[in-house]
């Protein structure tokens, strides 16, 4: 029998959990590691980065010459930093799967909602809003559909050709000339298309 093959049935045999690849996990019981020295282990191990081979003794009440023999013998240093390794690893997936479950979660919440604002929407008869209204729903519609599109907002706002500075970028006072400039355009238009 090969020395993996060997290992992996003296292992099976002294009740030692193998992987039938002939590799444990470092935080498991290795071949040769007795019950006792991996039960001392598993409870160094399980102390977090507090751990202590002075601790393991007082919780098992074992002598702290044994287990630094055995914290030596079966590398209970590396084997307890490659199970932090892991716990971390495993913490950042789950932490990944619940962002992406939030982010599906908002995602359907989303649906339903604009589900209900397009039915609200079209039931809107455009002459009733006033300008004030109706810029707002223009200007958040437009700014969903440039983040649909993967675009981030423009500094620049184009009307009729010109380039024109955006709002935010503007002066009180100044904002507040453009909003009634823009306000009475679309007056203007709206008395177009009523006609």
């Amino acid at each position: 029998m090969s020395g993996r093959g060997w290992e992996a049935a003296r292992g099976e045999k002294e009740g030692c959990p193998v992987d039938h690849r002939g590799a444990v996990e470092a935080w498991e019981r290795q071949a040769h590691e007795s019950p006792q020295a991996f039960e001392a282990f598993a409870a160094y191990r399980d102390l977090g980065p507090a751990r202590s081979i002075t601790k393991v003794a007082q919780e098992l009440g074992k002598s702290r010459p044994l287990l630094s023999r055995w914290s030596r013998q079966y590398a209970w240093v590396m084997r307890a930093a490659a199970y932090d390794r892991e716990q971390d690893r495993l913490f950042v997936a789950e932490q990944q799967q619940a962002r992406r479950d939030i982010a599906r979660r908002h995602a359907k919440l989303a649906q339903a909602f604009l589900g209900k604002a397009v039915a609200r929407l079209q039931a809107l008869d455009p002459r009733e809003l006033t300008p004030g209204e109706l810029l707002r729903y223009f200007q958040v519609s437009a700014e969903i559909e440039r983040r649909a599109a993967g675009e981030e907002l423009a500094g620049l706002v184009v009307q009729d050709g010109a380039d024109v500075p955006d709002l935010a970028a503007l002066s009180d006072e100044d904002r507040k000339a453009r909003m009634e400039q823009l306000r009475r355009e679309l007056e203007r238009r709206l008395t177009e298309e009523a006609r």
